[in-house]
């Protein structure tokens, strides 16, 4: 598989994840807080280049990848996502500046569970929710161990590293974007020499 190829397989990923989290959302009751941005502000959070390959073909084709790869290239400490819009007053509240284009991580936190030790599902999910929407997360937490399907967050990243394991290493989403433009780059580069 070439680059534009893998690019397609982890699209392809993300619409199956897409269409079991738009189910277990309608049922659940369970999704972020509109604009709410408090896990977007977090400069650490872990990604692979792999699921950033979309974006990096995105910003390539709107031709802004190579601005964007080298604003990353440039900082001296790690950022908040470079995709990531926050309000000026408030880093935590904000929106996805490529919602369609967003990595795996994003995908699943809020919509998928992991399995504990006892073999129990347990919701991937933060504080705000919690505690915003607590009746729904108590539902929701006893539900996905009876009745209710949930995408399995284990499952998603196996099937991510099943396209290219070298490419699925996590680094801080920074990284990770930053990696995976330019891997485009230099993939386009190539193809328009030949």
């Amino acid at each position: 598989m070439n680059l534009f190829e893998k690019s397609e397989a982890v699209r392809e990923l993300f619409q199956v994840l897409e269409d079991e989290s738009r189910q277990f959302h309608a049922e659940s009751g369970m999704g972020c807080v509109s604009g709410c941005g408090f896990c977007c502000a977090n400069p650490e959070i872990p990604a692979s280049p792999l699921e950033f390959l979309p974006l990096a073909f995105d910003l390539y084709e709107k031709g802004i990848a190579e601005e964007i790869a080298n604003q990353l290239a440039l900082q001296d400490q790690l950022g908040n996502c470079i995709v990531y819009r926050s309000q000026k007053d408030d880093p935590t509240k904000g929106y996805c500046g490529n919602y369609s284009n967003r990595g795996l991580i994003c995908r699943l936190f809020g919509a998928s569970a992991r399995k504990t030790k006892y073999g129990q599902k347990d919701l991937i999910t933060c504080k705000i929710l919690k505690a915003e929407k607590q009746e729904a997360f108590s539902l929701t937490s006893s539900r996905i161990n009876l009745n209710l399907e949930i995408p399995i967050a284990a499952a998603y990243y196996t099937r991510l590293a099943d396209v290219d394991q070298s490419l699925a290493n996590q680094y801080p989403v920074n990284q990770a974007i930053l990696m995976a433009l330019e891997l485009v780059l230099r993939f386009k580069f190539y193809e328009e020499a030949e």
